[in-house]
């Protein structure tokens, strides 16, 4: 209607007008020649002029109503822009607040682990099937300050494990993370440090946990106890894996093993820290 109003809408205003000036014409020639016509005339004229004036008032709102729509629907998408303008600037200014929390975090971590060389790096992709559960970083052998080797651990700001690097390439690297089925990290778990395995398991991945197991003699194990890296490899000791979730058994019942839910929330991560060196402790 809009769209008709605006093609055609100025040949009927004419067409209108047009119609009331003859009829304007003939009633003034008309007059004082016949008392008949003159009343014909007068009768005619009248309530045509104010069908036309008020076709003429109708034609005006018609075309204030368009302009008035033309200039909502300017205003509306100046809006809309700004809207969107604010809040990408919120979502950036929550992420560079995120960012700043995080490496706060990282600065108290590095201050008790000063032999600790780390890089932060960025998630860029997240590994889609469902066998394992890995993503890959940002960075990789030639745009990390500090080079970047197979084996590297990768840990939160807190010092949790998130994982392994076992993939490099230039500008990028794929990180295992502690509860895909082929990981494999020693263990301490206890006040008295008893040395364990923290590896992956297919039906514990697709639950968000991960099986300590191998554990020393007499071992002992208490829900929610955390469960250390023993520093075995490239991973330094001391960081948390994880928590025991639950204590199972396993080998008509001879066996016992521990559930471990990671420290870390892999839901929630977006940017990790690569430790490329460190002092091994003896």
């Amino acid at each position: 209607m809009k769209e008709y109003i605006k093609k055609y809408g100025v040949r009927i205003g004419a067409a209108v007008i047009a119609v009331a000036l003859v009829v304007g014409l003939a009633t003034t020639l008309l007059h004082g020649r016949a008392g008949l016509l003159s009343n014909i005339s007068g009768a005619i004229s009248s309530p045509v002029g104010q069908a036309a004036a008020s076709a003429i008032e109708w034609i005006e709102g018609i075309y204030g109503y368009i302009y008035k729509y033309d200039q909502l629907v300017a205003e509306n998408n100046s809006l809309r822009a700004q809207l969107a303008e604010a809040q990408q600037a919120a979502i950036d200014a929550s992420q560079y607040k995120e960012e700043n929390e995080r490496l706060r975090e990282l600065l108290d971590f590095a201050d008790k682990h000063t032999d600790y060389v780390m890089e932060s790096a960025k998630i860029t992709e997240w590994s889609s099937s469902n066998w394992e559960s890995t993503f890959r970083l940002s960075k990789g052998s030639a745009n990390a300050t500090n080079a970047f080797e197979v084996g590297d651990c990768v840990i939160t700001e807190y010092g949790a494990l998130v994982g392994q690097v076992i993939e490099l390439g230039d500008t990028w690297c794929t990180v295992r993370t502690v509860i895909d089925s082929a990981i494999d990290v020693g263990a301490l778990v206890g006040e008295a440090g008893a040395v364990g395995m923290c590896v992956g398991d297919f039906g514990l991945m697709q639950e968000g946990h991960l099986r300590l197991t191998y554990l020393s003699e007499n071992a002992q194990l208490i829900e929610g106890e955390a469960v250390l890296t023993s520093g075995r490899g490239s991973i330094p000791q001391g960081l948390v894996i994880g928590y025991i979730h639950s204590v199972l058994s396993e080998g008509n019942g001879q066996t016992l093993y521990g559930v471990v839910e990671p420290a870390c929330d892999l839901g929630s991560l977006t940017q990790v820290f690569v430790i490329t060196d460190f002092t091994v402790q003896e």
